[in-house]
């Protein structure tokens, strides 16, 4: 059926107008990015030197998370268990059985989450179903079509995709998995790699005119994911209320079943639109990185009068401009500044704030142990657990709690914000960063005190406290910087688009003559489209600065003014950074114990990999091996390959008087017999 409405809508070469309209866009800005690129190569720049060190590849050797979890099959509509594995990339991966993941055998499916929502109860999900499609609008507990074997449901929802249905037996595991699965959607919707100086300002500045050429200012909360992924949001962002038209009527059956279908076919169409948006934009870089030598030689030989007739041209079109950006400034923009920054900046502060208390907590509980005469084979075990503070979504709960209350109610509707999750992910990301930082940073300074020194428990703590002040006066400066960064960006996002919106109907029709002013060798590299841009952000710059600049005076966010500068503090540390991370467990405890949580590397690697976030074992049952063969309490049990030999010894069990959902007691001869089997299965 969905390639059957998947072809019908191609038909209108919908995809392909998509597709090539951004591809032309793309090309255009592919240019200007690279004109951008080696200019800052040449003319230089930079940002404030931050205080604390970086770490490159924090998560090297690491799993974030591993264990079992009930998933709902959509092709028997029944829950079996599953071993799942969130792996650094944070793709989550799930398996037969965890013998089946350390065996390195290819996993049941894997989840790339961006753009995904992680919910935990019936009602959010139905919620968000209900606006799928209108007029059909299902009530909870009217006969879902999907019955959570327990009451701690954990559903990933998404726009277009697949929906993934999950549930645990307790509410602690819930809670855990859950923030577990909030991170895997935080980091996946993180983004596009700074690091790609070209391709990545190319593909973004592509989509935000192309959307803007369609009538769609301000943030956008499908910009998640890869490249193909967010092309193919673009894509689905028409596609899908078409093929909601076309299908919603032909829908039958009772309002959960019509539902359902609905869902199955857009994931299906998605899955194939997401195919082609991926060889598409494949074939669209490499035709670009064809012509990149060739212009890279004309920009380094001609850089010069390319920038001088760029500044000309900028110089008429600010003259056009400017007057009319300065009256919308002063009447729609300026009075709402204030207001805007406060919303911003109380719950990023109270964020911020919250990763120094957390980190200064656990350090203090190191120093605790430390006196209670643990030594140094204490103190590497502590270490070993505080160097992935900053990837433990459950330790770091508390923190993004502090910023998902930020709130632009009032603002969304005049600045046409979608939501204010944008600003609250990116936050969130910020926040990790420079918890990781900040331990990165302790972790080098602890290591180069006591590097060849043998001390007591109060000379460690002694050494603990120094070295823990030092950090937290650099976390104090470097946080406020970048906190100072996040809200002028944030501003900028808001309000860019808002004046771009009232603006271009004004110069549509007069901006094209400006083309005329550019030399045909340098059109390529100025597009007046982008210097309209940059005029409108200079307008609205200053007013930005000022307004940052008078929040810092304010105590109570703790920022520090622009003039209070920390240079060559500590003019050594930079060079510790250039060192490998520290290995606690090796330098310290003789490195032959087993990591705690260590797994396999899910095929990657036969090396042992250690997991940031530590198992749950449940109070009422003993860990089983491998955590294979569990039914869902009340759900009838799925044979599957490989356990047609378990039922056949379980139906000559004799039969108990009970309910088939009422759980066996521990004392029966069924739970032990049951106990024993696994066990025996396991062995073998």
């Amino acid at each position: 059926v969905s390639d059957y409405y998947y072809y019908t809508v191609s038909d209108y070469g919908l995809i392909q107008t998509v597709t090539g309209e951004f591809g032309h866009v793309y090309e255009q800005q592919y240019a200007v990015a690279l004109f951008n690129s080696v200019r800052f190569e040449i003319e230089g720049g930079g940002a404030p030197q931050s205080q604390l060190l970086h770490r490159k590849n924090p998560l090297e050797d690491r799993s974030i998370f591993s264990g079992g979890l009930f998933q709902y099959l959509e092709e028997n509509k029944r829950w079996r268990n599953r071993f799942v594995f969130v792996a650094d990339t944070y793709n989550i991966s799930f398996y037969e059985n965890k013998m089946a993941h350390e065996r390195s055998l290819r996993p049941k499916g894997t989840i790339n989450c961006a753009g995904y929502k992680a919910l935990t109860s019936m009602e959010e999900y139905l919620e968000l179903i209900n606006t799928s499609l209108p007029g059909i609008k299902a009530k909870v507990g009217s006969g879902q079509f999907v019955k959570c074997a327990t009451q701690f449901p954990l559903i990933l929802w998404h726009p277009y995709a697949r929906h993934h249905y999950f549930c645990v037996l307790t509410e602690k595991e819930q809670k855990k998995w859950h923030a577990v699965l909030q991170d895997c959607v935080r980091h996946s919707n993180n983004g596009l790699s700074e690091e790609c100086r070209v391709q990545t300002p190319a593909f973004t500045d592509a989509m935000r005119l192309h959307r803007q050429a369609q009538g769609h200012y301000g943030t956008w909360d499908m910009m998640c994911g890869g490249p193909p992924q967010i092309l193919a949001n673009l894509v689905m962002e028409t596609l899908h209320p078409e093929l909601r038209s076309l299908i919603g009527p032909r829908l039958k059956g009772k309002i959960q079943q019509r539902q359902r279908n609905w869902m199955l076919i857009s994931a299906a169409v998605y899955k194939q639109v997401l195919s082609q948006t991926q060889a598409q934009y494949e074939a669209l870089v490499q035709a670009c990185e064809v012509q990149t030598s060739r212009l890279d030689t004309v920009l380094r030989t001609d850089m010069d009068q390319i920038i001088t007739s760029k500044e000309h041209v900028s110089g008429k079109i600010r003259a056009l401009v400017l007057p009319r950006a300065g009256q919308l400034l002063r009447g729609s923009v300026q009075p709402f500044l204030s207001s805007i920054l406060e919303a911003l900046m109380e719950p990023t502060s109270r964020g911020f704030s919250e990763v120094r208390d957390v980190f200064f907590r656990e350090l203090v509980e190191v120093s605790k142990n430390t006196l209670n005469g643990g030594g140094k084979d204490k103190l590497a075990e502590h270490m070993e657990k505080i160097s992935m503070l900053a990837f433990h979504p459950v330790k770091m709960q508390s923190c993004y709690e502090k910023v998902e209350q930020l709130n632009l109610e009032g603002l969304q509707q005049r600045f046409d914000v979608s939501s204010p999750s944008v600003f609250i992910q990116r936050a969130q990301i910020l926040m990790r960063e420079q918890m990781d930082n900040a331990v990165y940073t302790f972790e080098h300074l602890l290591h180069q005190s006591l590097e060849g020194k043998v001390q007591g428990g109060e000379d460690l703590c002694k050494t603990i406290h120094c070295c823990q002040d030092r950090v937290l006066k650099k976390y104090d400066y470097d946080s406020s910087t970048v906190r100072k960064k996040f809200f002028k960006e944030a501003l900028l996002q808001i309000i860019i688009p808002y004046m771009l919106k009232q603006l271009s109907p004004s110069f549509h029709l007069d901006l094209p003559r400006f083309q005329e002013l550019i030399f045909e060798d340098f059109s390529q590299f100025i597009l007046v489209e982008n210097v309209f841009e940059e005029v409108v952000l200079q307008s609205v710059t200053k007013d930005i600065m000022m307004a940052v600049k008078e929040a810092a005076v304010q105590k109570k966010h703790n920022l520090y003014r622009d003039s209070m500068i920390l240079t060559n503090s500590d003019p050594n540390l930079h060079l510790l950074g250039e060192n490998p991370s520290v290995d606690w467990a090796t330098q310290f405890r003789g490195g032959n114990e087993e990591p705690e949580g260590a797994l396999g590397g899910g095929g990657q690697s036969s090396r042992r990999r250690r997991q940031v976030v530590s198992m749950i074992q449940l109070d009422e049952m003993g860990p089983l091996p491998y955590e294979s063969c569990l039914e869902v309490p009340g759900v009838d049990f799925i044979p599957e390959e490989g356990e047609i030999e378990e039922v056949e010894v379980k139906a000559q069990e004799p039969k108990e008087q009970k309910t088939p959902t009422e759980p066996d007691s521990p004392d029966s001869w069924p739970y032990c017999f049951n106990t024993i089997f696994l066990q025996c299965m396991t062995s073998a």
